[in-house]
């Protein structure tokens, strides 16, 4: 995404693209269902853990750790090969994500870096920093060019400037640009595409639109699919008005379809059944 222009507010300018608008209103109004369910008033804890799971579940899924979710639970170890690994990632990064709320607004590079640093959960020395030039991605899911280090640079310190800046656009938009400028960047050596769907995750959060954490996109981006996703992210690369107003609106089912998983839940625990 570009970051130059004549618009103030580059973000809020996305929320008027085509079916934007609309997408925003269909999210703000699942979201207020799943708020307004009896159980979320009695229960939001337990829901909060579950969404937690199921996301972490969803974006390992998307990562080539495709498990079922009793697997996931039925697990510990999470180093064993490359799908645990993974796994393991993406359960650190969903719980990492909620102590990171605050920092976010002030300094998100160190967020991302703090991200890369905990899906990685190793001492290389490429680990929490941005991929300096000539340094492999191991990224292999997304085949899509590779911007160059200095590039890399300049749009994560756009990026970081208006989430710092701040924005009248709503937070779908907010979040749906700082997922896909993370995958299109691709600006850590390895867990990019982990580190994006919890950078996602920490935007829907922070912004109030899901306070308590219960309306898991990573749940919805899995279940629709990683031929849908990366179809859909090619648009935001494009640039063009239709490309991100469809990666948006991509954005904004997968949080539909994450309000109807913890709708679910919640129906589940009225029925005793959970």
């Amino acid at each position: 995404m570009s970051t130059t222009g004549a618009t103030a507010d580059p973000l809020s300018a996305l929320g008027s693209l085509p079916g934007v608008a609309e997408s925003v209103e269909s999210v703000r109004k699942a979201v207020d269902r799943v708020y307004g369910h009896r159980v979320m008033r009695r229960r939001s804890n337990e829901i909060t853990s579950e969404a937690a799971l199921r996301g972490a579940r969803g974006s390992a899924a998307l990562s080539g750790a495709d498990w079922a979710l009793e697997e996931v639970r039925r697990r510990s170890d999470f180093g064993v090969d490359d799908e645990a690994r993974v796994m393991g990632a993406a359960l650190r990064l969903t719980a990492e994500a909620g102590q990171l709320l605050s920092v976010w607004r002030q300094s998100p590079l160190r967020v991302l870096a703090r991200l890369h640093l905990v899906a990685a959960a190793d001492g290389a020395e490429q680990v929490g920093r941005p991929r300096q030039a000539g340094e492999p991605v191991d990224e292999p899911l997304i085949e899509l060019p590779l911007p160059d280090a200095g590039e890399v640079s300049g749009r994560l310190e756009g990026l970081a400037d208006l989430i710092i800046a701040g924005t009248s656009a709503p937070a779908l938009v907010t979040a749906a640009v700082v997922h896909g400028e993370l995958l299109a960047l691709r600006p850590f050596v390895s867990h990019n595409g982990l580190v994006a769907r919890a950078a996602e995750r920490i935007v829907l959060i922070g912004s109030g639109l899901d306070p308590k954490a219960v309306c898991p996109a990573e749940v919805g981006h899995a279940e629709l699919g990683r031929a849908s996703y990366l179809a859909a992210l090619e648009g935001y690369v494009s640039g063009t008005p239709e490309g991100m107003a469809a990666w948006i609106a991509h954005c904004g089912r997968a949080v539909e379809l994450g309000v109807r998983e913890s709708t679910a839940v919640c129906e589940a625990l009225q029925r005793g059944a959970a």
